[in-house]
């Protein structure tokens, strides 16, 4: 077979296994043994969205869920050879695709969430040096490297079989690896978020993020906010978003 030859074959290959109802079987290839690559790749890639979707899958049902498993498998573009990397693809298929299955408007921010935790348990993030007993208000916070701080329209946390959201609701959410290497999530607000925002893409001492977050909210008082501002560092610190201050 010529290398033009065998492309092609390739092709006609790979078309049918997305979509083996719709697309004729490669010339040569025995049905029996082109059903056991079919099963055998689409029950791979049902596994892995199985396993790092559960909330998502049990909340859509079993049907509608694998419906839109084939669909995926079918439609998306995806160009990773990682099958560690198809549960990021999926969640970009459920943001960017148009996808003609009627789903929730809560489903593609829930399975982000979802897919959150394999993203920050996989993440591979030295820890900076840095002085955890700092004072965090005359020191440059240094955040957690794994943190991911998310914002949703939905309250992707509390969603499950027994609670299908109707109405949006903002939410503010951190997650992060502790130092136990366990994934930990905390349900944050708009002013933590902001503040974690202002500290991860400025060099900023804990006072100049608080003072800043006082003059975008036009706070009568800003060294109120600042006190405020430096107990809520500090509870960061506690919980591990927070490492300390750069030394």
């Amino acid at each position: 077979m010529s290398a033009p030859d065998f492309q092609s074959f390739q092709r006609a290959f790979g078309r049918h296994l997305r979509d083996p109802q719709h697309t004729p079987r490669p010339a040569g290839v025995p049905a029996r043994r082109m059903a056991v690559y079919n099963e055998l790749l689409f029950n791979n890639i049902c596994g892995f969205l199985d396993s790092c979707f559960p909330v998502s899958r049990a909340t859509l049902g079993e049907a509608r869920w694998r419906r839109l498993n084939r669909t995926f498998f079918r439609d998306w573009p995806s160009h990773t050879p990682w099958f560690r990397e198809i549960p990021r693809e999926f969640v970009r298929y459920l943001s960017e695709a148009e996808i003609k299955q009627p789903l929730p408007a809560w489903l593609a921010e829930l399975a982000h969430y979802e897919w959150v935790e394999l993203a920050v348990d996989i993440m591979d993030c030295p820890m900076p040096a840095h002085d955890d007993q700092g004072h965090l208000l005359i020191g440059h916070p240094v955040l957690n490297p794994t943190l991911m701080n998310l914002s949703y329209q939905w309250p992707v946390h509390k969603i499950g079989p027994g609670y299908r959201p109707r109405k949006r609701q903002p939410t503010q959410l951190l997650v992060y690896r502790d130092t136990d290497d366990e994934v930990q999530f905390v349900v944050s607000n708009p002013v933590t978020a902001r503040l974690l925002a202002i500290l991860a893409s400025a060099a900023l001492t804990g006072r100049a993020a608080c003072l800043r977050i006082a003059e975008e909210l036009q706070h009568p008082s800003p060294e109120t906010l600042v006190n405020h501002g430096l107990t809520m560092l500090e509870q960061l610190r506690d919980q591990g978003v927070i490492l300390g201050i750069r030394q």
